[in-house]
């Protein structure tokens, strides 16, 4: 499922649609200085960014879906999705009055600089004439009266979140600097039933927790699920009836074919860059260690043979490094290895113990779970050791993930007591934006993934 974006004339005249036409905005003076990125402070002083419900030139319905209604809801959600970035205030639809068509290319600025917005959001919907949807997009600086993103798609009326997410992340990524992340999906494994006979499921959604989706059925125990480098699919792990099965998941047409399988506890799956091939670990005999296996099957390679337990975490960007977790020297800590097994070092040195690591995808940081004093929290290294730091600070929180930009660190955290409930949490490399993902069940074992296409 992909979004055919579009050449937006300046009239708006949709009579000819060229196919994968994108048409670059004008050349406009750069907006004032843009905010630092990510690393800043966002809890002060956020940009105010005006997003009124999208127009219509007329109201039609498209397989059920009125056109006025989305321009409403494409506009809730660029703005849920900017709000969560942490670096914007958004006045949504619930909060701006309305505009016209003819107004999508023509704001009324002084209207805009009198609700103290920095950054207005227009955009329209109609129907395409093929039974599908054209959606646009602007964005502009109030203060120069300038357009600084004009994009278009004619998407399948099923796809208009989508087509929002993009929206979202052109805004984002002009005025941040930063790479986009909204339009991407996570899977998860969603929990449901008493805590010792829990029954969890793979499920996948957006990355706001919209289109939400199961995969399994929870008759076979589903854990670590890893979306592969081009979308296409899920690696995880099933346990039924004492088999322990690796397999891989077709995202598209839902079939699925085994890797390996074994007697042995086998855990933490992992996509090699490429997609070509799998880290993962398995138990024997009470050694735990690393193996890597093609993505096709066959047979593994083992990748370490200390006496302990070792868990694979994942590929470094560039796949000529693996991070991985190991208790060789009394306690949990991370190491860094080849992707053959060789040159195996310790990065790891504060104080407690370090778990589930996990290379950002831009390569300049890992991050790691780390357990002392009774609580489990979120933090990030950088590949040598240096510079960690914790982001989160509650009683359990775990099982770091990145987002397709390196920013934002999904995780799961688990409440204290007998019931001990399980959801997904966000925070962002400051540590001060921090907030839930709304799920239908628990959740845990999030894995984010790349950015669609």
């Amino acid at each position: 499922m992909t979004l055919r974006p579009i050449a937006l004339s300046l009239a708006l005249a949709l009579t000819a649609v060229p196919a994968f036409a994108q048409t670059s905005p004008p050349v406009v003076p750069a907006p004032t200085e843009p905010r630092e990125t990510i690393e800043g402070t966002l809890s002060q002083d956020r940009t105010v960014i005006a997003v009124p419900a999208f127009a219509t030139p007329a109201v039609t319905n498209v397989a059920g879906l009125r056109t006025d209604a989305l321009g409403r809801q494409i506009a809730e959600v660029i703005a849920a999705d900017l709000e969560r970035s942490g670096l914007y205030a958004p006045l949504g639809p619930g909060s701006v009055r309305a505009i016209s068509m003819a107004e999508v290319r023509a704001p009324r600025f002084p209207d805009w600089q009198a609700k103290n917005a920095e950054n207005v959001v227009h955009g329209f919907v109609q129907a395409s004439g093929t039974g599908g949807l054209v959606v646009g997009c602007y964005l502009y600086d109030t203060d120069l009266g300038s357009e600084l993103v004009r994009q278009g798609f004619e998407i399948q009326p099923g796809d208009w979140r989508r087509a929002a997410h993009k929206c979202a992340d052109a805004i984002y990524a002009r005025l941040s600097g930063e790479s986009p992340f909204f339009d991407s999906r996570v899977a998860y494994i969603a929990e449901s039933g008493p805590k010792g006979n829990r029954i969890k499921r793979l499920a996948i959604m957006d990355s706001d927790g919209g289109n939400h989706r199961f995969i399994t059925n929870g008759q076979a125990l589903a854990i670590s699920p890893r979306f592969s480098p081009d979308y296409k699919k899920i690696v995880y792990v099933s346990y039924l009836n004492n088999r322990v099965r690796v397999f891989i998941y077709d995202v598209t047409n839902g079939s699925q074919k085994l890797v390996t399988e074994s007697a042995n506890a086998t855990f933490a799956p992992r996509w090699s860059p490429d997609g070509r091939q799998i880290l993962y670990s398995m138990a024997i005999g009470g050694n735990t260690d690393i193996y890597r296996i093609s993505a096709d099957g066959g047979t593994a390679v083992r990748l370490t043979s200390t006496p302990g337990i070792d868990v694979g975490g994942s590929f470094s960007p560039d796949g000529k490094k693996i991070v991985f977790e190991s208790d060789r020297s009394g306690g949990q800590q991370i190491y860094t290895m080849n992707i053959d097994g060789s040159n195996q070092q310790r990065i790891s040195f504060g104080g407690g113990r370090y778990a589930t690591p996990e290379w950002s995808p831009r390569g300049d940081l890992i991050a790691f779970t780390k357990m002392g004093g009774g609580e489990f929290r979120i933090g990030v290294m950088t590949p040598s050791g240096g510079g960690a730091r914790l982001l989160t600070n509650s009683w359990q929180d775990e099982a770091p993930t990145w987002s397709p930009n390196g920013r934002v660190i999904q995780f799961f955290r688990t409440s204290p007591g007998k019931e001990g409930k399980s959801q997904l949490w966000q925070v962002d490399l400051t540590g001060v934006n921090l907030r839930r993902l709304p799920t239908p069940q628990d959740g845990s074992d999030p894995s984010w993934g790349p950015i669609l296409p």
